[in-house]
């Protein structure tokens, strides 16, 4: 009752985005003396946020600094998102959601599917449910964090993750957990806020996805991990998440808009 209650005040707070169900991530806003500023929102697609997350749906959140954690201050909640404060030297900020229902029309699954890439055994297993008539009902958790020094990020103790590892010059590689545990086979996108395509990669066997390098700009990395519950296959549960970065310009090269376009 308390989930299902949560789940219903949480909708309404984002009525005015087009579902309730799209991703979170952090942006750096402007900082301030001894501080950074994080916008904490959601939106139907990065970098534009919709919708802030209320202070009381934060279940986990932090930051760190050569592996000293701390918490950070949650300031007020603008009309896209929640501005939340951490430390000037903070390498790695990250925050998990409180688990939320969602029922979907069936008419919005398959573009769901669409979106997040999802396999072939959970378009079957959606495609069973229908033939018996029921409903698409999903409990859903939310993961973010922001990486502010590449191949610095530790895990933090979020349900689900993604670390930036060191890789070969030229190169960035990722690691997606699940449960501290490497997530093999997990579509994931590289979004950039210079280009409306995204970069699709899928998780290897050890939970990596490696790519070249990126043109300058923002990026966030992002997926959906979406499978039945384990306490009901007439349900689905899904963890969402998010890595926010900065890939820096080098001097002399295109800028980003130009160089996903060649």
């Amino acid at each position: 009752m308390k989930l299902r209650s949560m789940s219903i005040a949480w909708c309404l707070a984002c009525a005015v985005a087009p579902a309730c169900a799209h991703d979170t991530w952090f942006q750096v806003l402007p900082a301030v003396p001894g501080a950074r500023l994080l916008a904490l929102g959601t939106g139907n697609r990065y970098p534009v946020q919709e919708t802030g997350v209320g202070a009381q749906f934060l279940a986990r959140q932090g930051c760190s600094l050569d592996g000293r954690q701390a918490l950070m201050q949650a300031l007020r909640n603008d009309s896209h998102a929640l501005v939340l404060k951490a430390g000037p030297m903070a390498q790695s900020c990250w925050a998990q959601l409180v688990p939320l229902e969602i029922e979907l029309p069936a008419s919005k699954v398959a573009i769901y599917l669409r979106e997040i890439q999802a396999p072939a055994e959970v378009r079957a297993a959606w495609t069973r449910l229908q033939e018996q008539g029921l409903p698409w009902r999903e409990t859903y958790t939310k993961h973010a964090r922001i990486d502010f020094s590449p191949a610095r990020g530790t895990a933090a103790p979020l349900a689900m993750d993604i670390v930036w590892e060191p890789a070969a010059p030229g190169g960035l590689t990722f690691r997606v957990l699940r449960d501290g545990t490497p997530l093999a086979g997990l579509a994931m996108e590289l979004q950039s806020d210079a280009a409306s395509l995204g970069i699709w990669r899928r998780s290897d066997a050890d939970g990596r996805i490696h790519v070249n390098a990126l043109p300058a700009g923002r990026w966030v990395l992002r997926g959906t991990d979406l499978r039945p519950a384990s306490s009901d296959a007439q349900r689905w549960q899904s963890h969402f998440v998010t890595l926010a970065f900065d890939v820096p310009a080098p001097a002399g090269t295109l800028d980003s808009a130009a160089a996903l376009q060649r």
